[in-house]
């Protein structure tokens, strides 16, 4: 056991600067202890929110079936099977304790790379890579598509086709083209399908719709399917003057506020905020010097999370972030994961 009186003597010769970060690294320590000892109550608060389900059947026929290591079981009188607080989750069947995920969901709201994730939390790179992306499709889930109602600005972004990974494993992908050296620009100049057009849309209450939409330039059929049952009633569509959304307001039925190329307001209606909210989205994902294409989904509705939380603290974030991606029933697994196609299915 360390000597205490050593210790508080050595902390004494530190520099203000030092003593400080020495300070706040002990309570963050402390602090996530606390969180990662209730974390499972609140997963289970969310999760059961409106009663105990099976995760199984869906069954509220549910009652507790002791513990096994400390953990609470519960079984189903329907289907007969049992299942924990975390079974369907980013969790579950990990070897590892609550507490290097709690870690790791701070490395991820922090924007670490998986080699400085991995190293951070004390996992392989592999290990770093996979519950990376088993958080994010649970966080997806736990997003939803969503709505907007009201004031609505909209607009369109593209990023490069990218197949970014280690493919030479595959027994079932093989690269179309020659890999593309990073900071390589598009073959095509402009739009092209070449690129994935992902469609974006905020309100003024700070509601967001966002995902993949088609290759290169989207059709006025696409906004319809993709917008379709998620626009409130009355609502104002603002857009670019992009012919599309003409049609697209016309049989939808919206008002429709155009504003005209190389402007950026129309009276009291303007695109600023998709254009702000464009902007962040392009410098945030540049962090990860490039994202597949066959993930990107995830990532976009990563970046919608923090939109939504932007102004809890860091620690409080990496539990949240942590406690919503668990309370989904969700089957997230490995092989899914590398099984995923290259380019998703799109409108």
């Amino acid at each position: 056991m360390p000597n205490v009186t050593t210790s508080l003597a050595d902390v004494k010769t530190l520099s203000d600067y030092d003593k400080e970060r020495l300070f706040n690294a002990i309570g963050e320590i402390i602090t996530l202890s606390s969180y990662a000892k209730n974390l499972t109550q609140e997963v289970r608060e969310n999760r059961f929110s409106k009663g105990k389900i099976c995760p199984h059947c869906s069954s509220e026929l549910v009652v507790r079936n002791g513990k096994y290591k400390g953990k609470q079981r519960y079984i189903c009188k329907t289907c007969k099977k049992t299942f924990s607080d975390f079974t369907y989750s980013p969790v579950a069947h990990s070897k590892k304790p609550i507490d290097k995920w709690l870690k790791y969901a701070k490395c991820m709201i922090m924007g670490y790379s998986i080699r400085k994730s991995a190293k951070t939390v004390g996992v392989n790179i592999a290990t770093a890579f996979f519950w990376r992306h088993k958080i994010l499709q649970a966080v997806k889930k736990y997003m939803g598509f969503g709505s907007v109602e009201g004031v609505i600005e909209a607009d369109e972004t593209f990023f490069r086709i990218s197949f970014k990974g280690n493919h030479k494993k595959s027994k079932t992908f093989s690269m179309p083209r020659k890999a593309h050296k990073r900071g390589d620009k598009a073959k095509k100049r402009g739009i092209s399908k070449e690129k994935v057009c992902v469609a974006c849309a905020v309100d003024r209450a700070g509601n967001i719709i966002m995902d993949l939409i088609c290759l290169g330039r989207m059709t006025h059929k696409q906004l319809e399917g993709f917008y379709d049952g998620h626009i409130g009633g009355n609502s104002i569509f603002c857009t670019d003057s992009h012919k599309s959304y003409i049609k697209f307001t016309q049989n939808l039925g919206l008002d429709h506020k155009r504003v005209k190329t190389g402007h950026y307001k129309e009276g009291l209606y303007h695109i600023q905020h998709i254009n702000s909210f464009h902007s962040k989205l392009k410098k945030w994902i540049k962090n990860f010097n490039g994202v597949s294409t066959k993930h990107l989904s995830n990532y976009l509705y990563w970046f919608k999370w923090l939109q939504f939380f932007n102004e809890d603290k860091e620690i409080v974030k990496s539990k949240n972030f942590l406690v919503h991606s668990n309370s989904n029933f969700i089957k997230v697994n490995i092989k899914d994961l590398k099984a995923k196609s290259p380019l998703p299915i799109l409108i």
